[in-house]
């Protein structure tokens, strides 16, 4: 391991080992390399791009305890204005690599949106979102939600207690009107899926139409907000209610507007969420500087999750600055450090609200990437009917566990991180096994998506077209 940014190695070299094509194959078959024998980072200097939501920790951490560092990176952090502007900017090579939405290379790989070759070797967490309704429509909801001894709601609160809401606005004419970040976002599925669970059909997308805004045979109408306005935009009555990650859920209650009636960890148990995505012609020109940005992050990773999360109060420390997600530290630590508050004053525990590193957090699964597909189809932004091969396939494309295998055995040579805190990569399929903690008590099983699809009562099942 370096202790200090390489400035000064032979670029010739360099190049020679990036020229060498038997050398890379070597370090991606063989998987236990010791850092020293990775070679060195064929691009020092590198930008990265975020978009200021507590899960971009990751990055902050590797750059703040010098994980980066170690590896002979120079690297700058940089917030993005949205989703698209972060996404065309790795695209376009304005930045080496982005805390991504997961679905964000996947749909760019099958060309919704926008298509480019986006590739992730790492995934940056588990769970850390939550759905969020006004003072109005909470006061609303309430009457269809039962209540515990102490007189709290019973959590998880459904969308079912939203549905007379929703149908009030209906029979006056009224669209009933949500916000989520992006088109492919985890928080336009899970809030679609949370929706659909309660029977509020939240519209589809119809691309080969040209219909792109989501809200054919819509009851509930979903736009996209940037993160940090979600509050905002609610408080002034353009939306009812949003679905975010934090700490824009927190800010709701801490300004006094808003309710979080139900967290992503509720919907779906240790649901996939951000990825660090590169394009693919990076990975090819730069694998050594891929597989060491690599080893940094999943170290910044275990860091956030070590001792029961004890170092996440220095986390929330850091995340706290302007130049990261920039909200009060109290607001930011509601949720981080391993509680989560509802109304205001009802706090729970919530140990693994945020999670980076436990429950193999950090490994790019086939199958996540799969039920992202999954929902694309279920709502329209894929067209036509694809066999469970394609998904697959596509899964294939943009996840790399390769690359995160490589990265990780060397760690494990460098006794950085113990091989038992890793799954077992010789077993490992890619694929978790099938999931069942659902808010709709239905199983995921990602090898047979096309099956997984026609569970669903309100979507299109795997044959439809619109």
């Amino acid at each position: 391991m370096f202790a200090k940014p390489l400035k000064n190695f032979n670029k010739t070299i360099c190049s020679a080992i990036v020229a060498s094509t038997c050398l890379l194959t070597s370090v991606i078959t063989t998987l236990s390399v010791q850092a020293e024998e990775l070679g060195f980072p064929e691009k020092e200097e590198l930008k990265f791009g975020f978009i200021k939501l507590t899960d971009m920790a990751p990055i902050a951490i590797a750059y703040e305890k010098g994980f980066f560092e170690d590896e002979g990176l120079y690297v700058t952090i940089e917030a993005q204005a949205n989703w698209k502007v972060l996404l065309d900017g790795v695209i376009d090579g304005r930045l080496d690599g982005a805390h991504m939405l997961a679905g964000q290379p996947i749909a760019a790989t099958i060309g919704y949106g926008t298509k480019a070759e986006i590739v992730t070797p790492f995934s940056m967490d588990l769970n850390g979102n939550a759905i969020t309704v006004s003072n109005a429509i909470w006061e609303q909801m309430k009457p269809h939600i039962p209540k515990m001894a102490d007189g709290r709601p019973v959590h998880p609160i459904k969308a079912d207690a939203l549905k007379p809401v929703v149908q009030s606005y209906i029979d006056k004419g009224k669209a009933f009107k949500m916000g989520m970040v992006f088109p492919v976002s985890t928080h336009n599925y899970e809030l679609r899926y949370w929706l659909a669970a309660g029977g509020i059909h939240p519209g589809f997308y119809a691309p080969h139409k040209g219909d792109t805004a989501g809200n054919i045979d819509a009851q509930a109408l979903l736009s996209v907000t940037p993160p940090p306005q979600m509050p905002a935009t609610m408080e002034a009555g353009t939306i009812y209610g949003y679905c975010v990650g934090e700490p824009w859920n927190q800010q709701a209650v801490f300004k006094g507007i808003g309710v979080p009636v139900v967290t992503d960890y509720e919907i779906w148990k240790d649901n996939p969420e951000k990825v660090f995505g590169l394009s693919k012609s990076f990975t090819e020109k730069y694998p050594i500087t891929t597989l060491r940005l690599t080893r940094a992050l999943i170290r910044a990773a275990k860091w956030l999750d070590d001792n029961n999360n004890a170092n996440r109060p220095e986390a929330v420390k850091i995340l706290s600055q302007s130049n990261y997600v920039g909200a009060d530290y109290n607001v930011i630590a509601n949720s981080m450090t391993g509680t989560f508050e509802y109304e205001k004053g009802d706090k729970r525990a919530v140990p693994d609200f945020n999670v980076f590193f436990r429950h193999n957090a950090t490994y790019p699964y086939y199958s996540d990437a799969i039920w992202y597909l999954t929902q694309m189809r279920r709502w329209g932004q894929i067209s036509e009917h694809k066999p469970d091969s394609w998904y697959k396939d596509v899964a294939k494309k943009v996840y790399r566990p390769d690359i995160y295998i490589a990265a990780a055995k060397s760690l494990i040579a460098d006794k950085l991180i113990k091989a038992s805190e890793f799954s077992n990569f010789e077993t490992e399929t890619g694929f978790r096994n099938p999931q069942t903690h659902f808010i709709d008590n239905l199983v995921y099983d990602g090898t047979q998506p096309n099956a997984y699809i026609n569970q669903f009562k309100i979507g299109l099942k795997a044959d439809d077209k619109l």
